[in-house]
């Protein structure tokens, strides 16, 4: 076997994601275990094997299989693996146990922030994360949530907040979508279905002021009530799509959406981190909060 030199908390998150896909030999059923997309893991796949420098999956259309090199590394790297999580157990174990819940809207869990988790909850495994996904709705902190990421227009009254970032929205498609999509003198000339999330009704046509591109008239419109949905017409080709970055950035990596357009829009509200006050200095929600504010910093 070659020497491998893993030493980035990077590679110890992939290596473990690792061991769930080769386990099953399905990036479907890694994400439902890791509570994370399908997307995600195929992402940290692809990072793993080019700092590697090797291929462990074979990847059809329909199904995944570990090559020789995976297999190998698999039976080296899962003893080590469990052998590590069976440490950090006894340690957990002997020490109080915190529990912090989180409400965060799903589309910004799944692709922002629970793919980021696992660094935490390796630092801090003493302390139970509760993610509630449930509610997309914008300025509203959920009552029974310790801490929630929301969008605001301005920081929420009466609670402790940080901001994170801008909501900035750029339109994107399938490539074969963008092929097929023609511009003339900054107005749209080819068929250029939309779609909206129910949220945000006229975000394209703030999108159209905003950059100076004329939509078509007439353009047809499928209304969709959540941007995991959303993404997921646009990647099939069903339209185009205003999606959020650096939120959907796994997925124009991974090449299944692309920009159709540089202009992005910039909304009216921004993503807040917001506490309630009388859980501000709890450790538990301090040492996340902290966490949050320093993962989320190069973004801002």
């Amino acid at each position: 076997m070659p020497q491998l030199g893993i030493t980035t908390r990077a590679s110890l998150r992939g290596l473990r994601t690792f061991c769930v896909a080769a386990k099953y030999e399905s990036f479907r059923t890694a994400a439902d275990e890791l509570f994370i997309t399908s997307s995600a893991i195929s992402h940290q796949m692809k990072s793993l094997e080019e700092e590697l420098g090797l291929k462990l999956f074979e990847r059809g259309t329909r199904d995944t299989a570990l090559t020789e090199t995976g297999k190998a590394l698999y039976d080296d790297i899962n003893p080590l693996i469990e052998e590590l999580d069976g440490v950090l157990a006894a340690y957990k174990d002997s020490r109080p146990r915190q529990s912090v819940r989180i409400s965060v809207q799903p589309f910004f869990a799944s692709e922002f922030f629970v793919p980021r988790l696992s660094e935490f909850t390796a630092e801090h495994p003493e302390i139970d994360i509760q993610v509630g996904t449930s509610d997309e709705s914008a300025e509203k902190h959920p009552a029974d949530s310790d801490l929630s990421i929301r969008l605001f227009k301005s920081p929420p009254p009466g609670m402790s907040s940080n901001l994170l970032f801008p909501l900035r929205m750029v339109p994107a498609g399938s490539p074969d979508f963008k092929k097929k999509m023609r511009v003339k003198n900054k107005k749209i000339v080819s068929d250029f279905p939309l779609i909206v999330h129910e949220t945000r009704p006229k975000a394209w046509l703030n999108w159209q002021e905003s950059s100076g591109i004329q939509l078509t008239e007439q353009s047809k419109v499928t209304r969709l009530d959540s941007m995991i949905a959303v993404v997921r017409a646009a990647e099939r080709g069903i339209g185009a799509a205003l999606v959020p970055v650096p939120i959907a950035d796994l997925w124009f990596q991974q090449g299944s959406i692309v920009r159709l357009f540089e202009q992005e829009l910039v909304a009216d509200v921004s993503y807040y981190l917001v506490c309630h006050e009388d859980r501000a200095n709890d450790r538990s929600v301090a040492l996340l909060r902290d966490w949050i504010l320093q993962q989320f910093k190069a973004v801002s």
